[in-house]
């Protein structure tokens, strides 16, 4: 099928918090947008990985629901109607004589563009599993790796496996709804923020260090988890209903590795103005590694990135624009009055 070239200002790889918060800001700019996302809706990793889970650092919200600030970024991201290709995963980058690139998916269809803002988060990923026996019999049956929906715990007894910030997390929240709830770890030390495991503590949590899984067993469902003091080797077994293995994700950008750009590690490699090495491509969010800052995977970080990434690609399209486009609280209004008379 022959598709007619369409070419758009910007267009942004990702469509989690940071891309959504991009969408946004590339509208205030006037810059036609369109938005590739590889999952079947917005939201990234709020939605797919923990819609339950209460998030405490986003400014100007003490704490709030993922699925709800997914909800909030989706609206504002949307306000200027960008263009949404969902399920749709950027597989190739080339640039036409003309300097327009273009993006070509694995659905095949192609992406024309001035400017490309990549808010692809940790790219593609994938749970780190446990090789021990039990485990993969019971996917599906009662091992879980991130706790999406909160009610499939209720009332149930809970192991929890893992000691970083998704463990104790869970741990915390779904106490109060399931049976019992039981997290080993096996290290005595927490990866988690230090306030967290205070509260992890105090709360009528059975907390286990330095234990680790050693097999789980039951019927058509999983019903018991064999686990050990890794120094003693003690053993003990104890009933469940649910286990959740809070263990990590391995993550990889996939075919983003092969568009030629700077890399550092796994991350890509941008300037202060969140500038690749590709002229006219950015990037920004938990895949970039800032020129003498590296990576901070916080949603602030990225949100204020996205805006010099948007800044910077509208200088790009035109050098007579600035970086610094403006106050929201000025030019929000002006649009709407100008759209309501238009």
């Amino acid at each position: 099928m022959t598709q007619e070239r369409d070419v758009y200002d910007v267009t942004i790889i990702g469509g989690g918090p940071v891309g959504l918060f991009a969408a946004f800001y590339a509208g205030l700019r006037e810059m036609r947008t369109k938005i590739i996302e590889a999952l079947p809706e917005l939201g990234g990793q709020l939605i797919t990985l923990y819609p339950e889970k209460l998030i405490y650092d986003v400014a100007g919200f003490p704490e709030v629901l993922a699925k709800d600030l997914a909800a909030s970024l989706i609206d504002q991201g949307l306000r200027y109607h960008p263009a949404v290709c969902l399920e749709e995963r950027a597989v190739q980058l080339e640039q036409e004589p003309d300097g327009i690139y273009v993006i070509t998916t694995d659905k095949g269809r192609r992406h024309w563009t001035r400017t490309v803002l990549i808010c692809a988060g940790i790219g593609a990923f994938n749970p780190n599993r446990l090789d021990k026996p039990g485990v993969q019999t019971f996917e599906g049956r009662g091992v879980y790796y991130f706790a999406k929906n909160f009610e499939d715990f209720r009332g149930k007894r809970l192991l929890i496996v893992g000691g970083g910030d998704s463990a104790v997390d869970w741990a915390l929240h779904l106490y109060p709804i399931a049976r019992h709830v039981t997290l080993i770890h096996r290290r005595t030390e927490f990866r988690a923020h230090e306030k967290s495991v205070r509260e992890l503590m105090a709360a009528p949590v059975t907390v286990k260090t330095p234990y680790e899984l050693k097999e789980l067993r039951g019927d058509a469902w999983v019903r018991e988890a064999v686990i050990y003091q890794n120094r003693t080797m003690e053993e003990e077994t104890i009933p469940v209903d649910a286990v959740i293995l809070a263990l990590g994700f391995k993550a990889e950008i996939g075919s983003l590795a092969e568009w030629g750009f700077e890399l550092d590690g796994r991350y890509i490699k941008v300037n202060a103005r969140m500038e690749t090495s590709l002229p006219g491509v950015f990037a920004c969010g938990d895949i970039a590694s800032v020129e003498g800052v590296g990576n901070l995977k916080l949603l602030v970080t990225g949100f204020g990135q996205a805006a010099i990434a948007v800044g910077a690609a509208k200088m790009f399209i035109d050098p007579r624009a600035r970086l610094f486009g403006g106050h929201s609280s000025e030019i929000v209004p002006k649009k709407e009055k100008a759209e309501v008379a238009g």
